[in-house]
């Protein structure tokens, strides 16, 4: 607590604030009992840019990028935190502290002080200048060597990654950059996870943070990749850790620095206040869920979902994305897996799939058209409606690691409905989730409960579902704004409010334990498509049939030719309704 709120008897506060794929969030938190005073939402102007480089001149993008502009992340802190302040009635004399988290993995080219590249007039038109989002899959090739390099060498640090390293990662995209663009290679002095250049910007440090490094930039056992490796890639690859990486590396929890006079003009805040270490959106939640022990796997679900969780052992995960120690939580090891598209899916299908007159049923009903197809889907008996899908609309995060992977949907007739397949949509990122589940626990790292955090826990029959095809118990966060909180509950640990954030999470998160739990038949009923899922899944993803890289090859090939013809490219489709 300041000195000022101490005489006056107020409570002290905290602000965290969340980066999100499309927006940023800012909460102010109570210290005392993690209470949510007023919270405020601000969307990036440039939202993503993965079709042409808006920011610019309309400069058409190749297939699998995804671009933004770094200032978008400044006005987060110029608009939501003040109407954030505002909304809760706070002083901001009360403030202690800010933290923040950030969707990795997010990179920055900069100069040495900061500064992106795109914001130098010389290379605001060139792509590689500017942000690559996490989603930006355009690195795959340099990944697949990494990985193909990796397994010849036998480098220990592979299986800590489940055997692959992925395209959104830091050193696929930094080789990416060499690669394609090598003046702004040269230009660019640091490499920067996004979550920890937006703690730059607040605390005037630049750090580390030891979440981004171990589970995004290949950091175990106390190093990176080393010149060799990295030269055997590209010679002029060797010194990439060296020149444009290396910064020192600070826990999660602790102290980054201190608000900056200008940090303190853009968000309202006092100067001097404690800046936390940055952290990823979905490690930030577990603490917001109290859902911090090992065995609880969380579950971050929004247009993607990241799978987290801790144990006491280290053990070798097939295709998950990354073990480190303390990554989440001081004193053990977290795991982290994912599934590239979820909510995505269901968006996608929104908008391309769904008939007029649904979408005007469901206005005559007063619902969302998600709302709408999902008492219709909750309607049908489990296998009703003949179909299985796989979940790779986005490629497969884990267990296979393979972003040119791609959806299916088996089974159609001329009598199958919308809603047909959106149910067998939502099965399918269910088994998703069952297919990591079941990978850790044959790998030594048992679950004993799903803890679900993000939008589509507002979906009642999806969050059973997920009971039913693990067969485990699913309890719901209480907040919100999870990640938002959590970054809060950093925010006061670094302020010394807590000791650490394991203290700190008990008191300040929350969940709804047991919010669901599996019925017996439903899972058994469930268990038979799964097995089909399982057959596909195996058959198609791992060697049986190449036809979806064959795909993806075709595509890009012809995508490739219309661009050099002057021809015209598929439009972007909004999502439609909420995901709920």
């Amino acid at each position: 607590m300041t000195e000022q709120s101490a005489e006056q008897g107020r409570d002290a506060l905290v602000i965290g604030v969340d980066y999100g794929t499309l927006s940023g969030r800012a909460v102010v938190v109570r210290v005392r009992d993690g209470a949510e005073l007023g919270s405020a939402e601000y969307a990036y102007p440039h939202a993503v840019m993965d079709r042409t480089l808006t920011a610019s001149a309309d400069e058409p993008l190749p297939p699998d990028w995804a671009l933004q502009v770094p200032a978008d992340y400044v006005d987060v802190l110029r608009n939501a935190v003040p109407e954030a302040l505002r909304a809760a009635g706070a002083d901001p004399a009360d403030v202690i502290g800010i933290g923040t988290d950030f969707t990795a993995c997010t990179m920055i080219p900069t100069l040495a002080d900061g500064t992106p590249l795109n914001e130098l007039e010389q290379y605001a038109d060139r792509p590689h200048a500017y942000v690559k989002l996490w989603k930006h899959h355009a690195a795959q090739p340099h990944a697949d060597r990494i990985n193909e390099l990796a397994r010849e060498r036998g480098e220990a640090w592979l299986p800590r990654y489940g055997g692959l390293i992925s395209s959104e990662w830091q050193f696929a995209k930094a080789l990416q950059v060499l690669e394609e663009d090598r003046e702004i290679y040269d230009a660019m002095d640091r490499w920067v996870e996004a979550a920890d250049w937006i703690v730059w910007q607040l605390g005037g440090s630049y750090v580390r943070d030891a979440s981004t490094v171990g589970y995004k930039g290949i950091y175990q056992d106390g190093a990176h990749p080393g010149a060799d490796f990295l030269g055997a890639l590209n010679p002029d690859f060797a010194t990439f850790v060296s020149d444009k990486l290396d910064a020192p590396i600070a826990p999660l929890g602790a102290r980054a620095g201190r608000l900056t006079a200008e940090a303190a003009a853009w968000t309202g805040l006092t100067e001097g206040i404690a800046v936390a270490v940055g952290n990823v959106d979905a490690h930030v939640t577990l603490p917001a869920a109290n859902a911090v022990e090992p065995g609880q796997m969380v579950l971050i679900m929004g247009t993607s979902t990241c799978h987290v969780v801790n144990s006491e052992n280290l053990h070798e995960v097939p295709g998950m994305c990354g073990v480190v120690d303390g990554g989440v939580i001081t004193g053990l090891y977290g795991y982290e897996a994912g599934q590239s598209g979820v909510g995505d899916i269901f968006a996608w299908f929104v908008s391309t799939g769904v008939p007029p007159a649904y979408v005007a049923q469901a206005e005559a009903a007063g619902q969302s058209i998600h709302a709408y197809l999902t008492d219709l889907a909750a309607a049908q008996p489990i296998g009703g409606h003949g179909l299985v899908a796989l979940d790779w609309h986005s490629g497969n995060r884990s267990v296979l690691v393979d972003h040119e992977l791609s959806g299916l949907t088996l089974g159609q007739t001329l009598t199958t409905r919308p809603e047909d397949i959106y149910r067998a949509l939502l099965e399918s990122t269910a088994f998703g989730t069952k297919t990591i589940v079941d990978t850790f626990a044959a790998s030594g790292v048992p679950i004993t409960e799903l803890v679900v955090a993000g939008g589509l826990l507002r979906n009642r029959f999806l969050m059973q579902m997920y009971a039913d095809v693990t067969g485990l118990p699913l309890s719901t966060i209480v907040s919100e704004q999870g990640p938002a909180l959590g970054s809060a509950i950093h925010a006061a640990v670094a302020a010394g409010a807590y000791p650490d954030v394991r203290a700190a999470a008990a008191v300040m998160g929350g969940r709804v334990a047991g919010a669901y739990t599996p019925e017996e038949e439903a899972t058994a009923a469930y268990g038979e498509l799964y097995a089909e899922y399982a057959a596909l899944h195996d058959y198609f993803g791992r060697g049986g049939n190449d036809v979806m890289r064959r795909l993806k090859k075709i595509r890009r090939r012809a995508l490739g030719s219309a661009a050099a013809e002057g021809g015209a490219v598929a439009p972007d489709l909004e999502p439609q309704g909420d995901l709920v």
